[in-house]
């Protein structure tokens, strides 16, 4: 019986996927996986029996990677669960920042009790007048699963759009309607357009990208929006520039004391992924991700060990091994396994950074004391056996 716990309220339609070998419990202390979405993790204290800690989102520094990863838990997330829904808002935002609907919708709002309201709307909308966004140049910073949907999007509104990301994968790529422009250099990207949407995680080399330096580069009247991660922007350096009038508008997705109030500045309550449907869907991924982990071993969408994926597991015993990634720790498992006359059937090995996943799937059964010996090698942070 596996016992999971819910650090915030988690969508049912996902924690329906847990079946009878699964029971919800209510101190974490007893959890082998934790469900969350934003509750702060850093000063918990976890358990040694905690296997898991599942995201339901993708942003994950509200939860100690390393600190885990060293307990030998693994953390998940749910990358493109919620990307239709931050899309979506990424559209409205452009929108917002091209014709001045706040403004507009809040002067009727103060002239409600005006009987001659609509004779002088004809009089005063030419304030609010804008533009479109059909034939204005987009340029999407980081072609993920969010970056690919709103700039496949934005070509259908007739905008004219450049992608920039030198890491794209594979599959990101196949999605990418091939009238995108594939900048070069985010450079490039910076001189040529009249929109800018950033999609890219919190990295210590894109914390801070939208900065003076980028600004400079950009056209007059730029509006940028940031519906990633707020550190991904300069602060100072965006106030400065929306009070000279170098940029016409920021939107962005997290409100600060900083920006809140900056004429030019569109700041919305972090409402990315807070639709019923994105919640629905990291909440089905997240359990997915856990079951797989617990009752299977494999591991999907982690941060902090390595993907790995040996199929369901079927007859034996599979023998899981969280460990530092370092030489020998390959030849210590399938000696000390060999020495106990132990039958490899099948195995996987990934590693990623400081760390590394082993899979051994053995024929037969794993005594208790195979198993202490394993975790005993030095090196190796959590050893499991599912049976």
């Amino acid at each position: 019986m596996f016992k999971y716990h819910c650090l915030n309220p988690i969508a049912q339609v996902g924690l329906e996927k847990f079946d009878g070998q699964y029971v919800k419990v209510e101190d974490m202390q007893e959890a082998d996986a934790v469900l969350v979405r934003s509750a702060g993790m850093h000063d918990i204290e976890f358990d040694d029996n905690l296997k898991l800690i599942a995201r339901a989102g993708a942003g994950v520094n509200n939860i100690p990677l390393e600190k885990c990863a060293e307990k030998g838990i693994v953390v998940f997330n749910t990358p493109g669960a919620n990307a239709n829904g931050v899309k979506e808002l990424v559209i409205a935002g452009m929108l917002l920042a091209a014709r001045d609907i706040i403004g507009g919708i809040n002067w009727v709002q103060e002239n409600e009790e005006d009987g001659d309201i609509a004779k002088i709307t004809e009089k005063k909308k030419k304030v609010f007048a804008g533009t479109e966004l059909e034939g204005k140049k987009l340029g999407v910073i980081g072609l993920g699963a969010i970056g690919v949907l709103v700039a496949n999007a934005a070509t259908h509104l007739g905008m004219d759009v450049y992608g920039y990301d030198p890491y794209v994968s594979v599959d990101a790529a196949w999605k990418l309607s091939r009238s995108i422009h594939h900048a070069k250099t985010v450079d490039e990207l910076y001189k040529e357009c009249d929109y800018i949407t950033i999609h890219v995680p919190a990295l210590e080399d894109t914390k801070g990208m939208i900065n003076k330096d980028a600004i400079s580069l950009m056209k007059e009247n730029i509006v940028i929006l940031n519906f990633a991660r707020d550190v991904l922007v300069n602060t100072e350096d965006m106030v400065d520039a929306l009070v000279a009038g170098k940029v016409k508008g920021y939107v962005t997705d997290f409100p600060t004391p900083e920006i809140t109030g900056v004429k030019g500045a569109i700041v919305i309550p972090h409402l990315g992924a807070s639709t019923e449907e994105s919640e629905d869907n990291c909440a089905r991924m997240a359990v997915k991700e856990a079951k797989d982990y617990l009752e299977n071993g494999n591991i999907t969408h982690s941060v902090n060990y390595p993907d790995c994926d040996m199929g369901i597991k079927t007859g034996g015993s599979r023998i899981t091994i969280l460990h530092h990634n370092i030489p020998n720790m390959l030849g210590q498992f399938t000696g000390l396994l060999a020495k106990a006359n132990m039958n490899i059937s099948l195995m996987a090995n990934k590693s990623k950074k400081e760390y590394a996943y082993t899979m051994i799937d053995i024929d037969g059964e794993v005594s208790r004391d195979v198993e202490e010996a394993l975790a005993q090698i030095e090196g190796v942070l959590k050893v499991r056996v599912i049976i």
